[in-house]
């Protein structure tokens, strides 16, 4: 009897949800009407007084769910104002428990989430039977790629499951990270679709048809999400590898039947031999997988190269989705909270296959191979390499986050690649340490431990077999964002024997790898461990010219170019080596590389030049850059040149903060050149989150300029030869919906001080109108100038720091005369007040009319010396193309009346044109990172 119960209490336990639905789809309405059962098992030891149910259909709502929301983050406009029949939602008929009519709720803003309230406490062991006869309307595909576009229904997250109960419920919102989070369920499925539609699924399927639709009976034990795609045209082909049939429309048109079939079958036994058996005979591959999460370089390089052979990228883009598929297949890992032995094992994983069966594929492919290319050190670099690289990238520019963050805190950037990489070079390096069996045996044993399990990521360390001390990687490389970085501070030769003193550089202490190299060969090699500061290691002098720390780079430290010394220490440690163009790193080398740039001055005519500089694809501490060049217009030498330290704390209040000087000499008139000098000093505040796209930063300067005199005009001296500081302080938070800026300045010379304050809000309504207001107020402190040159500006403003944009900043007539940049009074039109040295207020509006289409209209208060306060107004037609970027305006009428009617009227029309290409980046990478 005893033997019984235990029995029972662990079938109770071991017990799936069970899931039954008849689904019918209409795709003149393009919706599910579903009828469904869930049998739930109470498998906790607490009494439940409620059920949460996932409802991620009902995401797509309105434009104020979590995942409108998370669209917006992503500076995504599409979804906030599509027509809501694009749109997708649940309409919930009736829900019964045990065939009562029970009540239930959503959580205040989480309409995806469904709260049912139980009449009876559910037990431990116990189990409810959940009715719910429900209408899903299946959103347009745009949003994330599944859903309906053109009659293909791409179904994923389209019917309701029970959320995890573990001490508590654990409910998380859609946010396209696809990572629901539900238990491993028993289905049975009827979903009836039109006579000519065909359903793809990895399923047991069987089919009855009738002359105006058939059914799909689908069977499925110990799944999780299940997936559907339904369409007219069946493009899925379905390949009898072994021991799995893959099912996919990730198509290759290149490779016959034959050849894809063998890259599968070695690709699954790849895979297998780490994770073990695939728990199902078939395996769906949807395309849509791969272009939500591709191979990052294939899609970067341009098809016409021919980079890669066909067999290998349809290799690698399938074996990426499969690993991937595999993996969060056969363990259930709550992906929200703790991804990162997930994507770690899928990068691990892709590594090992590229080292097994590539290892002689570069980064760039057959690019690497053509003259001119292969010289550089990005094409000598292999495939995985690309890994240590995006790291490298991000920790450089201090955007990397730990492992442990959850995925929906982490920024796009590190969600989509940068964490990914991190935690399979992670594994890569703690295979390096201890012994690739060693790994091999843990991931081989916490595949036969976990699978159809919930489970952890943390729990492999439970199968790692070693004597040596891995908390540095559990505690340090997992949980924080802490960089690694080693250096050799000194060699000293000692006889027959070398002692080498390292030095850590930072706070995160990690096992290094020491080489002795002669002629690129290691002939020495000892693993240093617990070096937190500074530490001297004896070893033998046997034959090595060289001493490097991480000679083979497995380890993602910060900084590899202080790794190494000569044992013979020599004039020039690091030669120099010049390359053309911008590189990657040589950390054997002192790089510099030279550009040719060319540019366009109205009064210099075509710019060219050559740009000197040290600036690799990572981010450096100190950058120069000098770029001589020579203006074909006035046949003179022009160009400029920085300089600039930069710190990046870690986990501070400030971001970054950066020192240097900067100037330039170009022409600002015909023949009339210029001499900019600047020191600056730049901080940057830490932002909330690495998702929070807002900026907030103090910057500093002072700025020397001294200009050439005009031979054929009177010019006052104090407009050619002066210096100004100024200090700035600036906000903004570009959301594509709501976007605020804020800057505040002073500036002080020994003629003038003032201060001015800029605020710019711009909001697009619920019905897809811009509404933008910007207000500007500036008055001086002190003002004892001659002229207006360093007064505020109406419309034009002198720009006597030479900081904005102009094409042709003197000119008075012409077209170049007509751009404007909106700074100051920001006023289109050219009154007869163009300037104020008292102070100025001004307010410019514009509200959209059709599209890019907008009606603009501005007032000012302008005070100048022994002067009544001048009004002055305007209004017009703004065309917005691209917001700060391209504009055009119409004035229409102002001070000067109906300025539409006026002969010159052409000239009166102003734009702005913004051609600097470091703008035009970061405006389209918004959001990103």
């Amino acid at each position: 009897m005893v033997v019984f119960g235990v029995v029972f209490l662990n079938l109770s336990f071991s017990q799936n949800n069970n899931i039954k639905i008849n689904a019918t789809l209409n795709t003149e309405t393009h919706e599910l009407n579903i009828y469904q059962e869930i049998n739930y098992f109470n498998k906790s030891d607490s009494i439940l007084n409620n059920i949460y149910l996932s409802n991620w259909p009902n995401a797509y709502k309105d434009k104020k769910t979590p995942l409108a929301q998370r669209f917006v983050e992503k500076n995504s406009k599409s979804f906030h104002f599509t027509k809501s029949k694009n749109r997708g939602n649940s309409t919930i008929n009736t829900i019964l428990v045990d065939y009562e009519v029970a009540d239930w709720k959503s959580p205040n803003q989480q309409p995806d989430i469904l709260n049912i309230l139980l009449k009876e406490p559910l037990k431990p062991n116990d189990s409810a039977k959940i009715i719910i006869t429900y209408v899903v309307k299946i959103p347009n595909s745009k949003f994330t790629r599944y859903g309906v576009s053109s009659n293909i229904y791409n179904l994923r997250y389209w019917y309701l499951v029970p959320a995890i109960f573990n001490k508590k419920w654990d409910t998380y919102n859609n946010l396209d990270l696809d990572d629901l989070y539900m238990d491993f369920t028993d289905y049975n499925i009827s979903v009836n679709v039109p006579a000519d539609y065909t359903l793809n699924s990895d399923l047991i399927v069987s089919e009855t048809k009738n002359s105006l639709q058939k059914t799909y009976q689908l069977i499925g034990k110990n799944r999780l999400d299940v997936e559907l795609s339904i369409s007219q045209y069946d493009d899925f082909s379905q390949y009898n590898s072994k021991p799995v049939s893959i099912i996919t429309n990730l198509n290759s048109a290149r490779l016959n039947l034959v050849v894809k079939t063998t890259i599968l079958n070695r690709e699954l036994h790849f895979i297998e031999s780490y994770l073990g058996a695939y728990p199902h005979n078939k395996l769906l591959i949807n395309k849509i997988e791969y272009e939500k999460d591709p191979v990052y370089g294939f899609n970067q390089l341009p098809e016409f190269l021919a980079p890669f052979s066909d067999n290998f990228e349809w290799d690698i883009k399938m074996f990426k989705v499969l690993a991937r598929k595999y993996i969060t297949t056969k363990f259930l890992f709550n992906q929200r909270e703790d991804v990162w032995l997930a994507d770690g094992l899928q990068t691990y994983l892709m590594m090992k296959y590229i080292e097994e069966y590539y290892p002689e594929m570069k980064a760039i492919g057959n690019v690497s191979k053509i003259w001119g290319v292969r010289s550089f050190n990005l094409a000598k670099i292999d495939f995985n390499d690309k890994y240590y690289f995006i790291h490298q990238f991000a920790a450089r520019k201090n955007l990397d986050q730990s492992l442990t963050t959850p995925a929906d805190s982490l920024s796009n950037f590190n969600q989509k690649i940068a964490n990914k990489y991190k935690a399979g070079i992670g594994l890569k390096y703690l295979e390096n340490y201890l012994g690739e069996e060693t790994i091999k045996n843990a991931i081989v044993d916490f595949s036969k431990n976990n699978a159809i399990k919930k489970t952890e990521s943390n729990t492999i360390f439970n199968n790692i077999s070693t004597t040596k001390n891995i908390d540095w990687f559990k505690n340090g490389y997992i949980e924080t964002s802490k960089k690694s970085d080693y250096k050799i501070k000194k060699v000293d030769v000692i006889n027959d024997s070398i002692e080498v003193t390292v030095k850590n550089m930072r706070d995160f202490t990690v096992p290094i790898e020491l080489f002795g190299i002669k002629d690129s060969e290691i002939k020495y090699r000892k693993w240093l461990t617990g070096i937190d500061s500074i530490s001297k290691i004896t070893i033998p002098k046997d034959g090595f010219d060289k001493l490097s720390l991480n000679y083979q780079s497995l380890l993602p430290e910060y900084n590899l170019r202080n790794n190494w010394k000569n044992v013979n220490p020599t004039l020039f440690t690091r030669p120099l080596q010049l390359k053309f163009f911008k590189d990657i790193e040589n950390p054997y080398y002192n790089q510099l590389f030279y550009t040719p740039v060319f540019g366009y001055n109205y009064y210099s005519g075509i710019i060219l030049g050559m740009a000197f500089s040290n600036q690799t694809f990572l981010n450096k501490s100190i950058n120069f850059k000098v770029t001589p060049s020579y203006s074909t217009k006035s046949n003179a030498f022009s160009g400029s040149y920085s300089l600039k330290y930069e710190f990046l704390p870690e986990n501070k209040q400030v971001n970054k903060f950066v020192l240097g000087v900067a100037g330039n000499h170009y022409d600002y008139a015909p023949d009339l050149p210029y001499s900019k000098f600047t020191p600056f000093a730049f901080l940057e505040f830490r932002k909330k989150s690495h998702r929070d796209i807002s900026s907030n930063a103090i910057s500093a300067g002072y700025t020397f300029v001294d200009k050439a005199p005009s031979p054929t005009e009177t010019q006052d001296p104090e407009t050619l030869k002066y210096n100004v500081f100024s200090i700035n302080y600036g906000f903004s938070k570009p959301n594509v919906i709501n976007d605020i800026r804020l800057s505040t300045g002073f500036q002080m010379s020994d003629k003038f001080s003032k201060v001015s304050l800029d605020a710019h809000y711009r909001i697009l309504t619920n019905t897809n109108t811009q509404f933008d207001f910007r207000f500007f107020a500036g008055a001086f402190l002190t003002n004892d100038t001659n002229t207006d040159f360093f007064s505020f500006a109406m419309d034009r403003p002198t720009d006597y720091l030479f900081q904005y944009d102009y094409l042709g900043r003197s000119a008075t007539t012409g077209f170049l005369s007509q751009q404007i940049i909106i700074a100051e009074g920001g006023f289109k039109s050219n009154l007869p007040v163009q300037y104020a040295n008292q102070w100025l207020t001004s307010i410019n509006t514009s509200i959209g009319v059709w599209r890019w289409a907008e009606i603009y209209n501005d007032v000012a208060l302008a005070k100048n010396k022994n002067q009544n306060v001048y009004f002055a107004y305007e209004n017009g037609v703004r065309l917005n193309f691209v917001q700060d970027i391209l504009e055009v305006y119409f004035p229409v009428y102002s001070n000067l009346g109906w300025e539409i009617t006026q002969t010159d009227y052409a000239s009166r029309i102003r734009f702005v044109l913004v051609l600097n290409p470091k703008r035009i980046v970061n405006f389209l990478r918004r959001g990103f990172y």
